[in-house]
């Protein structure tokens, strides 16, 4: 059990039993097709499945034609969805594994783009994400969503799923109706909680009769809605009675927070600590004699072995921690909890993909997404040197490594990393480190030669005459067109040859962490940071990867201002201080301010000078990452994988 009591014991849900507490939980993917399950779904799960998850749990299954809120829904309301079930189910249980479907209307979190038909939801209130006003269902519609959770029970039993789970929680019709917030009927279905559980308990029974006594069901309730006048764990703990006093339900799964107003709980970054959900579990279990799975960012084998021991729940869910690695339950029980390539919780290919109606996929595993996608075989065994050891070079030396090459890498620096590694040492990103880490850890289990410290040159590679040379050496700070003394670049900031002090101007060009981050890191040293962007938001991508709504709270505690709108057009450097002339979008006037800094968030350059004296070179040469064209982490690790696959 390699030191986990609990996690690797098997546990009963119903009339399904479990291998371990590791729950692979319910989440969105966008890989269905023309509203049906793909072969991708059936390898993405199996692929987990493989890896030693304890249950599986699909991601929402649509039970009415109104529902149609994204544009890759698995509409499991039409009875064609059958054969792509079994296929999921058969690859599932080929490794002895039970899975279940989550099934779910959307309710008024939802959009009539798609359906062309009004949004559903038990009162007019409008979501603030989505914007429509949905149609008050009245009592033979509500009857009409019951039945539709019946049939589409009906039809994953149909497909051999071995149970399925209520989705009545972040977005949800049923946790429309369980909310005070957006539930204001005034008939049997609003008002009191017992009348506002009342289709919930409705579902249930519909549920039960298309199940039968052989498939488990489970219910997914929200903790805490984290809105003004929203659910509470009071109110979510008299639910969990009710649902568990049906005596037809076999566990509860937890969540926190509202799929639009406050996502950013609900699939929390690195900015959140891990376990900040467990409350609910704890709240949960104390109350019912049901099983009731905890969730809450938890990444790591020992932190979901601890959620068990100290009693917040039965079993863990494991979401981005299995995204980022299927064999995270194999690693972990085997002993190799240090192989576990262990999530960023980025957000940044998974949450934010998805946000941008992309399929899901991961920064740190380039095959998250392509599971149904076969690899090459490997050619014979080549010689290959890698010149850099930052995400592109250590992902590409570690895949060829892995393909059976001999695989040398150089790195100028003392220590592997490259930006990954400076972008780190800033508040709240330590854990983006993580990436250089895990590869790390892979270049050294595949018996990568990693030689630090060690600048390479055109000559040195030549003189090796490998069969071929990858070349991910970066990019470099690009000055402004109007720097002048005390305008510096972030870089220059995060690695020490620029201190900053006084009034700093930070100047966004970038969109996202950069920006952000040395901001704080300057606020903390005791500058008075002011951000300034020529967009209409601040660092707007943080809004993708869910990282704005905590960035801003920490902005306004260490009193960063933001200034939107604006574009520096030229610079002086004056006796006191850097004087900037900043053109307006909103009102096309120019105005002067002075800063004693001013630190740039903008654009690279490749630095590809390797790559210039190598393109003749009498073996392959390839380049890979910032040297092409700067971009963030996942284009370097989907570059270095990808040569590494072709060498």
């Amino acid at each position: 059990m390699s030191g986990h009591r609990y996690l690797f014991s098997p546990l009963r849900i119903g009339p399904v039993t479990v291998g371990n507490r590791i729950v692979f939980s319910a989440h969105l993917t966008n890989y269905a097709q023309d509203g049906l399950p793909s072969e991708q779904h059936a390898a993405y799960y199996a692929a987990r499945a493989a890896g030693g998850a304890g249950l599986v749990i699909t991601e929402e299954h649509s039970t009415h034609p109104t529902d149609w809120p994204y544009e890759k829904l698995i509409h499991g309301f039409r009875p064609s969805v059958v054969p792509g079930y079994r296929r999921i189910t058969e690859a599932v249980h080929a490794h002895g594994v039970p899975i279940f479907a989550q099934l779910n209307h959307n309710g008024g979190q939802a959009s009539s783009m798609y359906s062309r038909l009004p949004v559903w939801a038990p009162s007019a209130v409008p979501d603030p994400m989505f914007r429509e006003v949905p149609k008050a269902i009245d009592t033979g519609e509500i009857a009409e969503v019951v039945a539709g959770y019946g049939t589409v029970a009906g039809h994953c039993a149909e497909g051999g799923f071995d149970g399925v789970e209520l989705q009545c929680s972040h977005s949800s019709i049923v946790r429309g109706f369980l909310s005070p917030a957006t539930n204001k009927r005034t008939d049997a279905y609003g008002g009191s909680l017992a009348n506002r559980a009342r289709i919930l308990l409705e579902i249930i029974d519909a549920v039960r009769d298309a199940l039968g006594p052989d498939r488990a069901l489970g219910v997914r309730l929200c903790g805490d809605e984290l809105i003004e006048g929203g659910t509470t764990i009071d109110e979510a703990v008299e639910v969990a009675r009710m649902v568990a006093d049906t005596g037809k339900v076999d566990y509860i799964n937890t969540s926190i927070g509202v799929a639009t107003s406050t996502l950013y709980m609900i699939e929390a970054s690195m900015a959140i600590p891990p376990g900040y959900a467990l409350f609910i579990s704890n709240a949960i279990r104390r109350a019912v004699d049901l099983p009731v799975v905890g969730v809450g960012r938890i990444k790591d084998p020992l932190q979901a072995e601890r959620a068990l021991e100290e009693g917040h729940c039965d079993l863990v869910g494991v979401v981005r921690g299995q995204i980022a690695d299927p064999d995270f339950a194999a690693k972990a029980r085997s002993g190799y909890r240090s192989d576990i390539r262990t999530c960023l919780s980025c957000n940044q290919e998974c949450v934010g993909r998805m946000g941008l109606n992309r399929w899901l996929g991961c920064i740190e595993n380039p095959r998250t997404g392509r599971e149904s996608v076969s690899l090459p075989m490997p050619r014979k065994r080549r010689r290959v040197l890698v010149v850099g050891g930052g995400p592109a070079g250590l992902q590409a030396a570690s895949t060829a490594a892995e393909r059976g090459h001999h695989v040398t890498l150089f790195e100028r620096e003392q220590a592997t990393g490259g930006q990954v590694a400076v972008a780190a040492t800033v508040p709240s990103r330590a854990e983006f480190l993580d990436v250089v880490r895990n590869l790390r850890a892979e270049c050294e289990r595949h018996g990568v030669d990693v030689k630090t410290g060690v600048a390479a040159t055109a000559e040195m590679l030549r003189a090796e005459h490998p069969d071929a040379v990858v070349l991910a050496t970066g990019a470099r700070p690009q000055p402004v067109h109007w720097a002048v003394d005390g305008v510096v670049d972030v870089r220059d900031v995060l690695e020490g040859r620029a201190a900053p002090e006084g009034d700093v101007l930070v100047v966004d060009e970038l969109g996202f962490h950069q920006a952000s981050s040395v901001a704080e890191l300057l606020a903390d040293r005791g500058c008075r940071v002011q951000i300034s962007t020529p967009g209409m938001v601040v660092c707007q991508d943080l809004g993708v990867t869910l990282d704005m709504e905590t960035f801003n709270v920490r902005a306004h505690a260490k009193g960063i201002e933001q200034r939107t709108d604006e574009v520096v057009m030229s610079a002086s450097a004056e006796p006191t201080g850097v004087v900037l002339q900043i053109l307006k979008h909103t009102t096309a006037t120019l105005a002067e301010a002075r800063f004693d800094w001013v630190v740039c968030a903008t654009h690279q350059s490749p630095a590809d000078e390797l790559w210039q004296e190598l393109k003749q070179a009498p073996f392959e040469v390839h380049r890979i990452g910032d040297c092409v064209a700067p971009r963030r982490a996942h284009a370097a690790v989907v570059e270095g994988h990808r040569v590494a696959v072709d060498l």
